[in-house]
């Protein structure tokens, strides 16, 4: 039974998808679908889901950099983490066909799939405003940190993106509240 992307879930956190990866999924008519998968890998262009404490139950929330503004991409929550290199003996031929499709996503060196039930459609036109940005806050054990580089509401840099990073619960709310009731699976 897939997990609801609202409600009570263990931790929210950020990954942030390249201006290329974005351009190819625009490219591949990949606007509005709904992912299944993500990928990771020991590499900063695909960061290690699990080394980042992500866990089932989480929520992964795809972003992109575009123009000094912060775009909410998707929302997926985290059903389970499989080692790529076993995918194809551990998954079921239906999420098979779902790495297959979702391959844009892969790119280099992976060594980790996470599927879950579909995320919110995939959309490049969700700034988040520069009001939020500012309010944006991550947490790790070392303690809380805001997003650097943001200045009079525009990001200059993605550098403190840059890899998965756990949000603070009240950002994890910022982030929701923007999904729109369309983008909310049933």
């Amino acid at each position: 039974m897939p997990v609801a992307i609202v409600g009570d879930v263990a931790n929210s956190y950020t990954v942030l998808w390249t201006d290329d990866l974005c351009r190819e999924l625009i490219r591949g008519g990949f606007s509005g679908q709904r992912p299944t998968v993500l990928f990771g890998g020991p590499h900063r262009s695909r960061p290690s889901f699990r080394r980042a404490g992500v866990v089932p139950g989480d929520r992964i929330f795809a972003v992109r950099v575009h123009r000094t503004a912060l775009h909410l991409v998707c929302a997926m929550e985290v059903q389970r983490i499989v080692d790529y290199a076993d995918a194809g003996a551990e998954l079921a031929d239906e999420d098979y066909q779902r790495l297959t499709h979702w391959r844009p996503l892969k790119g280099g060196c992976i060594t980790e799939v996470v599927l879950g039930p579909p995320g919110t459609p995939i959309r490049f036109d969700a700034p988040v405003s520069g009001e939020l940005l500012e309010r944006l806050t991550f947490t790790s054990r070392r303690g809380e940190r805001q997003l650097k580089y943001v200045e009079d509401g525009r990001l200059l840099r993605s550098v403190s993106l840059e890899g998965i990073y756990r949000l603070a619960p009240d950002s994890a709310d910022i982030l929701t509240g923007r999904l729109t009731p369309q983008d909310i699976p049933a």
